[in-house]
């Protein structure tokens, strides 16, 4: 480690970063030498406190910490997608690699590695990957995260498969449990996730201002962080009308569905009970539980709502996401001008 100076007069610090195996430069931000100098002396001080601390986090141990610190806010499925994502990185390099090590090569040579495989694995695995080494660097790790500078082709996206209010009666009649057939029209009328509708209370439905508030509590976090209003259709308001419970007040704090009092659904087992009842219906097999979200949004569209509405509706942080349906949003215009 050795302190010098840029041609600007500003003194800079280089050193060698056994962990990355590459010479690094550090800025001071000074001209002056004695302050320069003060900056080289707690600069390696704090280095050799981070490396000692760095060197024994491995990827599988950071593994471990992330899924401990997230296993109460997010579903199942995610979870069992940082788990395959991390392992599959984890295979990709060493069993003992440092979280350290992974540098921005080895991200991009990883992910192009399951591209040339898989296009979707590819994309799920960066998103999920970024966001755990987005963590890592909240919690001091790391000081950049590697996947971050990771680019990906952009693969054509395709439209979201939806389904028509008849469809959905004949997957209900396919389906004995009624619990479950409330369950699956409510989240073709509400657009709410799979987690959302499971962990929602009767607290959080006002069936006199007619909306439902999904929010964060201590058991459940929304994907976006954030909370929204939901709007109760007619139909919608005779299905909760249907359900409500016998007595029941602000503070209830019962669940809407539940496989019985107290203990809410597993989300595998509705996802699955879905599937089943799609099959015994002979519909797509392209049809899944999310397919009921896209429903919701789609028939919006269709009827005229506004992409910004419908963002607002679903929950969508950005509103690049909701674009998926703006294709339906043309074909209305393409039709009405045909009227002429």
């Amino acid at each position: 480690m050795y302190l010098a100076k840029r041609k600007n007069g500003n003194y800079f610090i280089a050193y060698y970063d056994e962990i990355e195996n590459r010479t690094r430069r550090v800025t001071t931000k000074t001209k002056i030498k004695k302050e320069a100098l003060k900056f080289l002396s707690e600069f390696n001080a704090n280095l050799e406190a981070n490396q000692t601390i760095i060197e024994f986090i491995t990827l599988q141990k950071y593994l471990n910490q992330y899924v401990e610190f997230i296993g109460n806010t997010h579903s199942k499925s995610y979870l069992r997608s940082i788990k395959l994502s991390f392992n599959q990185l984890i295979s990709f390099t060493k069993p003992a690699i440092s979280l350290k090590q992974i540098t921005v090569r080895i991200a991009q040579q990883f992910i192009s590695e399951v591209h040339s495989r898989s296009k979707y694995g590819s994309h799920l695995y960066l998103r999920t990957l970024k966001a755990g080494f987005n963590r890592a660097v909240e919690w001091d790790y790391l000081t950049e995260n590697p996947f971050k500078k990771v680019k990906l082709p952009r693969s054509p996206r395709a439209f979201p498969k939806f389904i028509t209010e008849s469809e959905l009666e004949i997957i209900c009649n396919k389906t004995e449990k009624t619990t479950l057939k409330d369950l699956f029209q409510f989240a073709f009328y509400t657009g709410m996730r799979l987690g959302e509708i499971t962990n929602l209370k009767w607290n959080a439905v006002d069936l006199t201002a007619k909306t439902i508030l999904v929010c964060n509590t201590e058991q459940f976090t929304t994907k976006s962080k954030k909370e929204r209003i939901v709007p109760i259709s007619k139909k919608l308001f005779n299905l909760l009308n249907r359900r409500i419970p016998k007595i029941i007040s602000i503070k209830n704090d019962e669940y809407i569905f539940s496989k019985m009092k107290g203990i809410k659904f597993n989300e595998d087992y509705i996802s699955k009970s879905f599937k089943k009842a799609v099959r015994a219906a002979q519909l797509d097999d392209a049809i899944h539980f999310h397919t009921l979200r896209h429903s919701f949004a789609s028939n919006l569209v269709q009827r005229g709502a506004s992409i910004y509405v419908v963002k607002e509706l679903l929950g969508h942080g950005d509103i690049s996401t909701t674009q998926i349906y703006s294709h339906l949003q043309k074909e209305n215009l393409v039709n009405a001008v045909n009227l002429l």
